[in-house]
């Protein structure tokens, strides 16, 4: 039965481009997960935006001599054009600086503020001393008072995972420039976690089995030291407090961390806006079988796993101090958190300031998207750090990609347009030939099973193993050596073609261009995968901006097909350009090594 799938793909932060470490994180695997879903016939509803609040936006925006607001359009065009060009099947990339994002972040602090779960309190604040500003706690870092680790963040320790306070920090610093911040005394609303480690350490116990294990160990350890966490900031740029004394308040905004998680729920609304169903979002959102599944990676999985909830029962009326649902309704709460490791390369922490880095705009400029997504889905940081070199992408490129998918391809069809012109009929067939289609068709269950699990390394490595049984296959039957014999040729060809379809199919949520190809070579019409497109649009507002959107319903079955035979076959063009080794040196020298 069709199941409505909500997935909630981590905001990525409108301050710079976004580089490969990013999207192996939140936007390649979240891709996969939802073409797959599609496929199978559930009704997928994929949301995500630019970030764009917060004091780093400030400081980059004095950084380029620009606005906070002009700093934020040029950065989500830009990302917005990358992620399209890399393929992700958004149904809405929106951002947070919308009217529709406004309203929503303010209803779901009124409904918390409402149910008792936000006071206001007076905290001492950190101040940069040269600039007046207030710093965010994720710009100030020292040494974590607890666990004693040299690098924490003034919001939490991640060597030992504890939430922290700025002021708790041991020798606190600015990230920005290195300066001793000033604490002073400031008032804030916050959000009261504590009020919710009951309810939530019920749900997370609920998700044994089910989650990834390294997401909840991380979140069930953090449950015993939950603390009041500041949801307002003095600053300018952000969402305004709705409360009367505090919205009309210049310096006084929603923190941005706050509104962002949010963001699910607005751009949810937004599409259904878009729409013309005004109510479509309920679906999702609101409906007992929905199940929503939120990618990121680890470094998010405090906000997903623990705040997010929070929120979401905060609003329901579902914590300590109960109380009830909000003008929106009750909420469903995540089904699953799909976190991902963290992605190195060569050895070294992306680091724009270092130039250890490639933003996703100059990878796509040089190679192919879907040997990007092929990368990341078969050696990317699914479930443990993983290192980006770029000889391991050259041997995957070229010995996978090219060699063994894009020579099966490539001869099976070369071969059949050649001696017949159109797909051929198979004849009698033997049992090496049932064999390989047996093979064929009884992958569809195994790497759905893993793809349904968010197992994207098992489900590639299964398709491939597929692929490479049929060019042993083609290598035993040497159809090119049989001279007397043109039935069978025919039976061997068919087979072939079949499989190349059926793997076409198998690979589509990761190589959806590539499978594009395939769908059209095979002589297939219309649509087979749909991709994204960027659209202009208009703010309620009258302010323009870009949205990445698309239709993805027709097409794409997750099932075997039989061949069309007698469907026209063309010499084929190279499924994938192989790649030149030097291309290694030439890129490590432009990380100047």
């Amino acid at each position: 039965m069709s199941q409505h799938i909500l997935t909630a793909v981590a905001w990525p932060y409108a301050n710079g481009p976004r580089h490969i470490g990013h999207v192996s994180g939140f936007g390649v695997p979240s891709d996969i997960f939802s073409r797959y879903q599609r496929m199978a016939g559930n009704k997928v509803l994929m949301v995500s935006g630019t970030d764009e609040h917060g004091t780093p936006i400030q400081v980059q925006a004095d950084k380029e001599g620009l606005t906070a607001r002009q700093l934020a359009d040029r950065y989500n065009r830009v990302i917005a054009e990358d992620l399209q060009a890399l393929g992700l099947s958004y149904d809405l990339f929106t951002r947070t600086t919308t009217d529709s994002h406004y309203a929503v972040a303010q209803e779901i602090f009124k409904g918390l503020y409402d149910n008792g779960y936000v006071f206001p309190k007076t905290t001492m604040g950190a101040i940069s001393p040269s600039t007046g500003r207030t710093l965010p706690d994720r710009y100030i870092e020292g040494t974590c008072p607890i666990c004693g680790y040299d690098g924490a963040r003034g919001d939490q320790c991640d060597n030992c995972g504890n939430q922290l306070d700025p002021i708790q920090l041991i020798n606190p610093v600015s990230r920005i420039n290195g300066e001793t911040p000033v604490f002073v005394e400031t008032e804030h609303f916050m959000l009261d976690l504590p009020a919710f480690a009951e309810v939530l350490g019920g749900w997370l116990q609920s998700k044994q089995g089910d989650w990834r294990p390294n997401v909840l160990k991380f979140a069930l350890n953090l449950l015993g030291d939950l603390q009041p966490r500041a949801i307002t900031r003095d600053l300018d740029w952000g969402v305004p407090i709705p409360l009367d004394g505090w919205r009309d308040q210049p310096n006084k905004r929603l923190y941005v961390w706050f509104d962002a998680v949010i963001g699910y729920l607005s751009a949810s609304i937004e599409w259904a806006r878009r729409s013309g169903d005004p109510d479509a979002w309920r679906q999702w959102w609101q409906n007992p079988d929905a199940r929503g599944y939120y990618f990121m990676g680890k470094d998010n999985i405090v906000f997903h796993a623990e705040i997010w909830p929070a929120l979401l029962l905060g609003y329901n009326g579902q914590g300590a101090r109960d109380g009830r649902p909000g003008a929106l309704g009750a909420l469903n709460l995540p089904s699953e958190v799909v976190s991902s490791e963290f992605l190195t390369m060569e050895g070294r922490k992306f680091s724009s300031s270092r130039q250890v880095v490639i933003y996703v705009r100059d990878f796509l400029a040089r190679y192919d998207a879907d040997a990007l997504r092929y990368y990341i889905a078969v050696a990317g940081p699914e479930n443990q750090d993983t290192d980006f070199t770029w000889s391991e992408f050259l041997n995957r490129n070229n010995g996978e990609l090219v060699a063994a998918w894009g020579n099966l391809v490539n001869r099976s069809i070369s071969m059949a347009a050649k001696n017949f012109g159109a797909i051929p009929e198979a004849g009698d067939l033997t049992d090496a030939d049932r064999a390989m289609l047996l093979r064929s068709r009884e992958a569809f269950p195994k790497v759905g099973a893993e793809l349904e699990r968010s197992r994207f390394k098992n489900a590639t490595n299964e398709a491939f193993d597929v692929i490479r049984e049929a060019n042993k296959y083609l290598a035993e039957q040497e159809p090119w050596k049989i001279k007397d014999d043109p039935e069978r040729v025919k039976s061997i060809l068919h087979v072939a073609l079949q499989v190349v379809d059926d793997a076409k199919t198998l690979l589509t949520p990761i190589l959806p261009s590539s499978s594009n190809k395939i769908h059209a070579m095979l002589g297939g019409t219309g649509v087979w995968s749909g991709m994204p497109e960027i659209k202009e649009v208009d703010e309620e507002s009258g302010r323009q901006y870009p949205i990445i959107t698309g239709s993805y319903e027709d097409g794409a079955r997750w099932e075997h097909t039989p061949l069309r035979v007698g469907a026209p076959l063309a010499p084929p063009t190279p499924l994938f350009a192989k790649l030149d080794p030097k291309i290694v040196d030439e890129e490590l020298a432009r990380l100047g090594e």
